[in-house]
């Protein structure tokens, strides 16, 4: 069983996907969070680092309003438009996840609208 879980500090979007699948196992899926404010959509940069870090800010408003911490994440993906951001992206990272740190996937993606896409899934207590 699942159910979609919208959070209600973030845009509403008229698109086919929630902002987080919540799973009968008490999994919390959340989407590929972008860097753009919550609750008008726009793009808040054009550096990565702010970018980097309105995309962790993004998710971790989903995985709260979920009843969740990111301490809890089990598996974190995040998809870069260029790799040379790797290091800053690390550094952004550790203002969010601390050891032990969660399985990570990092991969240099053609994103279309921003530097940095991140994504996870948090075991909800």
């Amino acid at each position: 069983m699942r159910q979609a879980f919208l959070s209600k500090h973030m845009l509403k979007t008229d698109k086919p996907y929630s902002h987080a699948v919540i799973t009968s196992g008490r999994q919390l899926w959340v989407s590929g969070q972008l860097p753009v404010h919550p609750l008008s959509g726009a793009l808040v940069s054009d550096q990565f680092e702010a970018q980097a870090v309105q995309a962790f800010e993004n998710l971790k408003t989903i995985v709260e309003d979920a009843g969740g911490r990111l301490d809890q994440a089990v598996k974190v993906q995040v998809y870069l438009k260029h790799n040379s951001d790797f290091e800053a992206m690390n550094r952004v990272y550790r203002r969010y996840f601390q050891e032990p740190f969660p399985a990570r996937t990092t991969i240099q993606s053609d994103l279309r609208l921003s530097l940095i896409e991140v994504d996870a899934v948090i075991a909800l207590d």
